[in-house]
């Protein structure tokens, strides 16, 4: 395999997600931000947060496998959330869990980075999905 994940001691825990990936492969795959829309762009979980990260993640997932990587190769996550407060953590959080197993998300998580931002490109979109993997 091509990434390995890892959490030199010392570095901050309990995280859901390892600090540090390597990735030894010379494919890389670079998925751009998804969110919750189907295959014909219409919006999906409109107002529920943990609704649009499962979709958003799924997205991710089917753009991985369309490049023929999985979630087993990601050396980096980064998701965007609207008007991050810490009290929506729980909705993410759920999110995450509600489509874990169906997509094959390890855990803990690839590196993974969630940043509060003021708005995306459409007023319904609560968060975006971003993913870098690399095979051999």
């Amino acid at each position: 395999m091509a990434v390995r994940l890892l959490t030199p001691e010392g570095m901050f825990q309990p995280v859901p997600y390892h600090h540090v990936s390597v990735g030894t492969g010379s494919r890389q795959i670079h998925v751009a931000g998804q969110i919750a829309r189907d295959a014909e762009g219409n919006p999906l979980a409109t107002g529920d947060l943990a609704g649009q990260v499962a979709h958003a993640l799924r997205n991710t997932a089917r753009g991985l496998a369309g490049a023929g990587a999985t979630f087993a190769d990601v050396v980096r996550l980064r998701f965007y959330a609207v008007a991050w407060a810490p009290d929506k953590m729980d909705a993410f959080v759920a999110g995450i869990q509600q489509v874990a197993d169906e997509i094959g998300l390890p855990s803990p998580l690839p590196p993974a980075s969630l940043i509060g931002v003021d708005y995306l490109f459409e007023p319904d979109v609560l968060v975006e999905v971003e993913a870098d993997a690399v095979l051999d």
